[in-house]
């Protein structure tokens, strides 16, 4: 189900980054971070599909994709 995927991955991204911070080492947190960009990324695309199937509304699409495109901003 596509909700569950977006659930999956959407707190996979706090939890990631929680886990950076408390590193062994600097590539162990710049590992884990990137990791975290990998699934913001994903998270977007889930947003894109759950929005372009009718699923979630204009208005909680682009909210929730703004809170995306702020863990992924460089």
């Amino acid at each position: 189900m596509l909700s569950n995927q977006i659930l999956k991955s959407g707190t996979s991204v706090g939890a990631l980054i929680r886990e950076a911070e408390f590193g062994q080492s600097k590539k162990d947190f710049t590992s884990k971070m990137n990791i975290a960009l990998k699934k913001a990324i994903e998270t977007d695309y889930w947003l894109s599909i759950l929005h372009d199937t009718g699923y979630i509304n204009q208005n909680l699409f682009s909210s929730l994709q703004n809170d995306c495109k702020e863990f992924t901003k460089q």
